[in-house]
């Protein structure tokens, strides 16, 4: 239920604006990797505008996430460390006797 409504009030509009921004800006442009010689045609990529709006915003979609994935590192190492002594005091408690079976310790003597 939650996904169809994410899906439903999220990405549909979403869709919507994108497509709507898409075929608003289908005029090519022309981009350019030569700032001296921006004429120089090895150098220079025509494509319609929505193509680079959609390419900036994936790559800044890829650039925050690795910016996010960076960031929370310390945590799930963590996560890990703390994941493998739970599992190593589960094999310990698994491990020791329980109270019908522990032995009877001898009494000191003094």
């Amino acid at each position: 239920m939650f996904n169809r409504f994410i899906l439903i009030v999220v990405f549909v509009p979403l869709a919507v604006i994108l497509i709507a921004l898409a075929v608003a800006n289908r005029e090519p442009v022309a981009f350019t990797l030569d700032p001296f010689n921006p004429g120089n045609p090895a150098l220079t990529l025509t494509v319609p505008l929505f193509i680079f709006l959609f390419l900036a915003l994936a790559i800044g979609m890829i650039v925050g996430s690795l910016a996010t994935w960076i960031k929370q590192g310390r945590y799930r190492m963590l996560a890990r460390q703390r994941g493998a002594e739970a599992e190593n005091l589960r094999q310990a408690v698994s491990r020791a006797p329980t109270a019908s079976q522990s032995p009877v310790l001898p009494k000191p003597t003094n």
